[in-house]
């Protein structure tokens, strides 16, 4: 039932039209046999449908199934949020600033889970990922600078995560040398090839998630059990909760490039793009379901020339769970993950070892603290979960190169051609200064990271801002052109010359001035931390 019919509904039911109150009653009955019980009944459609009042208890389930059917995507993106690059700046952070920069972890989930809303609510709306709204309404040489910096970041991040295997093997058995452990870091190529499988099922890179989940699961617990040993005279309560706290130690010296390096490795620039992607496939569901789209056949991807669309419908009903799943997600596993990681290094480390505070160190507090067993339990947590980034960078560089450049190429070549780019400066790095440059290589990866941040983010805000890009029309088609660079009319210009009727889903004036504040704190941080540097004011990296 469309909003439009919905009211109409209510206005008889308030007249006390009895005829078309059971004629609703049984086209929603009718409509319920043929839906797939899969959570598309809206709560509205079984009231209707039954005559009654759902009772709250039932609400209450009706909405937690529902929830659950969305439960995937946040953990996918999730496991990019607890990276080597993470674990190394909180560690860092907390040996050198003790508590102080809990803020910033905070800061910086909630800015993510922002930015993931918003990235989600574009590919909802537009039924286009990030990088084909670039290609369709940007100019030409920004779309191509645009997804050169993508491109950037994904080898950076997946630095990081040549660097996170290549320490979790040598940590594992130290009889292997770093640089000949970062260059076993290409057996990750074949297990992607293994696992994903973007033409069929993804059930076996689904129970490749779930089993790096289960991995960092053991890893949360392995935390939760390390915070309880540690002595609440080494980390009193309140100095805890006050970290949590904006203080001066966020905006100043060092403490300002610290903040933009937890910056840069809470919010991963590609997985920004990932989220207006890959929440598209459940909205799809629910129209094939809802018998508005019906899938094409099988075909070549250089002949498609339609893709998908959502309609309204599938909008309102899926938006909102995607949403709420992906930021609860964040919001419990990455806060919790990379402030114990902070909490357990600042009372851990005096301040005479904060200049060697690193994941090696970390492994040796796992070993002496709690046992053996658990860090090497830490190792295997932080090389798996390495190869889980992989994973995510993989499917985002996909997403990146098609959407942008409509470039097909298997990705398998995709994950081979960024894992040789990623490998060599590592295996360098680590034959030539250590452990000591590995470390500061992910910190200066986290780095960049955040200034990449405000490119990839100011096209996002500027497009959920704006009713140009974020009209749907209320009975309009479910297929769409496919990006050709602006060279043909957007489907919302072509749905209001025909007049049909629409409504806007973009930011209102609150959306739009915090979109606005969050885009200027991340070019003040970064500014900021630069200028300093140059000015002698920083250590350098």
């Amino acid at each position: 039932m469309t909003a439009g019919a919905w009211e109409r509904d209510q206005v008889a039911r308030l007249q006390g039209d009895p005829d078309h109150v059971n004629a609703v009653a049984r086209e929603n009955k009718a409509a319920a046999t043929e839906k797939d019980f899969a959570g598309e009944t809206t709560i509205q459609d079984i009231e209707l449908a039954t005559g009654q009042k759902m009772p709250w208890h039932r609400k209450v389930t009706h909405v937690t199934s529902k929830f659950m059917r969305f439960v995937g995507p946040g953990i996918l993106i999730s496991v990019a949020y607890i990276d080597p690059d993470n674990f190394q700046s909180n560690v860092a952070a907390g040996a050198e600033f003790k508590y102080k920069l809990l803020f910033m972890i905070l800061l910086g989930n909630v800015i993510s889970a922002y930015l993931q809303s918003m990235s989600i609510k574009l590919g909802s709306v537009t039924g286009l990922d990030l990088a084909q709204m670039n290609r369709a309404s940007l100019p030409f040489w920004l779309n191509v600078a645009l997804w050169l910096l993508a491109e950037a970041a994904i080898i950076c991040t997946d630095v990081g995560s040549v660097i996170g295997f290549a320490i979790g093997v040598h940590l594992l058995n130290p009889s292997i040398p770093l640089p000949a452990a970062c260059a076993i870091s290409l057996v990750d190529t074949l297990l992607i090839l293994f696992f994903y499988r973007p033409w069929g099922a993804l059930r076996w890179l689904r129970a490749f998630e779930f089993f790096i989940a289960s991995i960092v699961f053991a890893t949360v617990i392995c935390l939760i059990y390390l915070l309880a040993l540690i002595d609440t005279e080494e980390a009193p309560a309140g100095q805890v909760f006050l970290g949590f706290l904006p203080s001066r130690t966020v905006f100043v010296g060092d403490g300002l490039l610290e903040s933009c390096g937890i910056i840069g490795g809470t919010i991963m620039p590609h997985t920004i793009y990932l989220g207006s992607s890959i929440v598209q496939a459940r909205l799809r569901d629910f129209d094939v379901k809802s018998k508005n789209y019906t899938l094409p056949e099988d075909t070549d991807d250089k002949e498609v020339t339609v893709i998908y669309r959502p309609s309204l419908a599938a909008i309102k009903s899926c938006m909102k769970y995607s949403i709420a799943e992906l930021c609860s997600t964040l919001l419990i596993i990455a806060i919790f993950v990379n402030s114990a990681i902070l909490i357990v290094a600042a009372a851990s480390f005096d301040d005479d070892d904060a200049e060697e505070a690193d994941l090696f160190a970390l492994y040796e507090l796992f070993a002496e603290t709690i046992s053996p067993a658990a860090a090497t339990l830490f190792a295997l947590g932080l090389m798996l979960s390495s190869m889980a980034c992989s994973v995510v960078a993989t499917m985002a560089g996909q997403m990146i190169l098609e959407g942008a450049m409509q470039w097909h190429i298997s990705p398998f070549v995709r994950r081979l051609a960024t894992r040789c780019i990623s490998i060599i400066p590592a295996i360098a790095i680590a034959a030539a200064v250590g452990k000591e440059g590995l470390a500061k290589t992910l910190y200066a990866c986290n780095i960049v990271l955040s200034v990449n941040l405000i490119f990839t983010c100011a096209p996002l805000l500027w497009y959920v801002c704006k009713d140009k890009y974020m009209t749907v029309a209320v009975n309009g088609s479910t297929t769409q052109p496919l990006p050709t660079a602006g060279k043909e009319k957007r489907r919302e210009e072509q749905e209001r010359d025909q007049g049909l009727e629409s409504v806007s889903l973009a930011n209102g004036w609150f959306g739009i001035g915090f979109a606005a504040l969050i885009w200027i704190l991340l070019v003040f941080l970064n500014v900021a931390s630069w200028v300093l540097l140059g000015l002698g004011q920083i250590d350098d990296l």
